[in-house]
């Protein structure tokens, strides 16, 4: 009996933990609009925050890693069709060192736009944010800053501008 007893109680508990686990949701979902971030700038000592957005533009906040294959090529096609992103804020956030961050800023010269801003997420906070586990990621935000979609892995040029122009 007890044991009849034991393997009920085990089967109850393990249905309770996994109808909780369904319920976990990243805190993007719950929270649908550009996050609080604080990323580092590449000169080391000011940060970049959802303060520093421009108004009445769309956003794509790209998490990348400087030695991933797809954050490069899709850097390159980026880069390829700057002038179709004239109205579109590019955040590029890594966790990677700096050195690592710059060189990738540097191959791409990304410094040169306007519009891209290449930083670090020294506290790993969009990795928890977003429930990462693949790069690139990117988030798509609207010109009020509310969430329109994420998407983790590669995408093309029209794929982007898609996303952010259906909004």
């Amino acid at each position: 009996m007890k044991k009849i007893l034991l393997v009920i109680s085990c089967a109850l508990i393990t249905l309770v933990g996994l109808a909780q686990a369904d319920t976990i949701q990243p805190p993007y979902k719950k929270f649908p609009t550009f996050p609080p971030v604080k990323l580092l700038m590449p000169d080391s000592v000011s940060f970049y925050t959802k303060a520093e957005l421009p108004r009445k533009k769309a956003i794509m906040l790209m998490l990348f890693n400087p030695q991933c294959d797809h954050c490069q090529h899709e850097t390159e096609a980026l880069v390829q069709n700057i002038d179709k992103f004239k109205d579109i804020q590019v955040v590029m956030a890594t966790t990677a060192l700096h050195p690592d961050m710059m060189a990738f800023r540097e191959k791409y010269k990304l410094a040169q736009y306007e519009n891209i801003v290449v930083c670090r997420d020294t506290d790993y906070f969009l990795f928890s944010f977003f429930g990462i586990s693949n790069f690139p990621y990117h988030a798509f935000y609207n010109k009020k800053k509310e969430l329109i979609s994420v998407f983790q892995g590669s995408m093309t040029v029209d794929k982007i501008l898609a996303q952010l122009n259906a909004h």
